[in-house]
């Protein structure tokens, strides 16, 4: 049965579940600010004119506990990138991080794992090169750094920096992680190799299918292998409705989804495509207290939140919320299917958060647009539990990427899931 409380609008996406990183110190959140913007050290705030989008602008060394095992050193990163709300060739300054596997780099670098995150709120203190990784994201890049891969990894844009998140938009987030690779590999030569994937899980899997639908004329010269994604969170533009299925207005009604996700929706998507317009016009007395928690805390202190005070989405929005969403579906969804290399998706068959019925319809649609996609289901496993159940097939489709080899497409045998399974116990994340 599907529970409610965990969705993704317009296929939203899952929580992380962040813990925090003692690092300089940093201002309290700006409550009053639209952007939740505050809380970062000054790091994360450029001085003077940004360079070319794709430029380094200062790195520093860091370390926590809370790093994923194998991580032999870790790079805290700013570099500039291209606002995709504009999309005017304008900068603007995005954080991330780099991780390296332990030993001495093989020639021309180590080939890269372009990690995509999920959900973490619209906050600035939210972005996890600042609050590190949850146990369940720790255990899934340790796999890839075994493996003997470097982690690139974006916040995207107006995470840890200022300026609003524009939470979920494909062309904001496809920018800031291609931006961040060309800075990455500009920077570190010796250290990273241009053979790229890109992977996301929820959240970050909109973002790296974004990236590699956008890399082809937005940064031609990194040579992109496949995707990885599990727990899908997308959504294409489709000429006919062939082999989709209808998604529950809980996944795409700010109003019926989940309080959390719904004023992160409407804080950071809706606030990035109004700049002139403050979403507090939209909300109502509880909408507002619930949207200065958002300014000030990540997604697992609004769950807490919203239990405490009961608080419901169909109770956060005034009559004023129509207008203001006008145009939030255009900004999500990819402009078609085609993904010019191969896609590897992993989807739980008991996932209650993102749904069963959005990543059918994702990989149908770039199955009909001739996208080579090896498609993965995982009987009883939930949005967190299939993310490193996953990587006993992913891992072997990025080996054959990497060595040149085909790999195998399931767009023949595409059969539409039944109603969400129940989780089977007894696996860890599978909650």
């Amino acid at each position: 049965m599907l529970d409610t409380r965990l969705f993704f609008p317009s296929f939203l996406a899952c929580c992380i579940l962040m813990v925090v990183i003692q690092t300089k110190a940093a201002s309290l959140p700006q409550a009053d600010s639209p952007y939740g913007d505050g809380g970062t050290s000054a790091f994360y705030t450029p001085d003077g004119a940004l360079p070319t989008p794709g430029t380094m602008i200062r790195t520093e060394a860091f370390s926590t506990p809370h790093l994923p095992d194998g991580t032999a050193r870790a790079i805290r990163t700013l570099y500039s990138a291209t606002d995709g709300v504009e999309d005017n060739g304008t900068a603007i300054a995005v954080s991330g991080q780099i991780l390296l596997p332990p030993g001495k780099p093989p020639r021309h670098g180590w080939p890269i794992v372009a990690w995509e995150h999920g959900t973490t709120g619209i906050a600035d203190i939210c972005a996890p090169s600042w609050r590190g990784y949850s146990p369940r994201d720790r255990a899934y890049l340790a796999h890839w750094l075994a493996a003997g891969f470097a982690i690139v990894a974006t916040d995207y844009q107006g995470l840890g920096t200022p300026g609003p998140h524009p939470y979920l938009l494909y062309r904001p987030e496809g920018y800031s992680v291609l931006d961040g690779l060309s800075a990455a590999l500009k920077q570190f030569p010796t250290l990273l190799r241009n053979q790229i994937v890109l992977v996301g899980q929820s959240q970050g899997s909109g973002a790296a299918l974004g990236a590699a639908w956008l890399a082809p004329t937005h940064a031609p010269a990194l040579h992109i292998l496949g995707v990885v994604a599990t727990g899908v969170v997308a959504d294409f533009h489709i000429t006919a409705p062939a082999r989709h299925t209808a998604i529950p207005a809980v996944y795409t009604d700010p109003a019926q989804m989940d309080a959390a996700f719904a004023i992160l929706r409407v804080e950071g998507t809706d606030q990035s495509l109004n700049p002139t317009r403050n979403a507090d016009t939209v909300l109502t007395p509880a909408g507002r207290d619930y949207a200065r928690q958002a300014r000030t805390s990540c997604l697992h202190d609004l769950f807490t939140y919203a239990d405490r005070t009961h608080v419901s989405a169909s109770t956060l929005f005034n009559a004023g919320l129509t207008d203001y969403e006008k145009r939030h579906d255009a900004a999500f969804q990819i402009p078609d299917g085609h993904i010019g290399v191969p896609v590897f998706v992993g989807t739980g068959l008991a996932d209650g958060e993102a749904g069963t019925a959005g990543q059918y319809n994702a990989v149908a649609a770039m199955c009909d647009a001739g996208t080579r996609v090896e498609w993965h289901e995982y009987p009883g496993l939930t949005h967190n539990g299939a993310v490193n159940a996953s990587v006993q097939d992913s891992l072997p489709f990025v080996k054959r990427l990497i060595r040149n080899r085909p790999v195998a497409s399931t767009c023949a045998t595409l059969i539409q899931p039944g109603p969400i399974q129940q989780a089977t116990p007894g696996i860890r994340w599978n909650n």
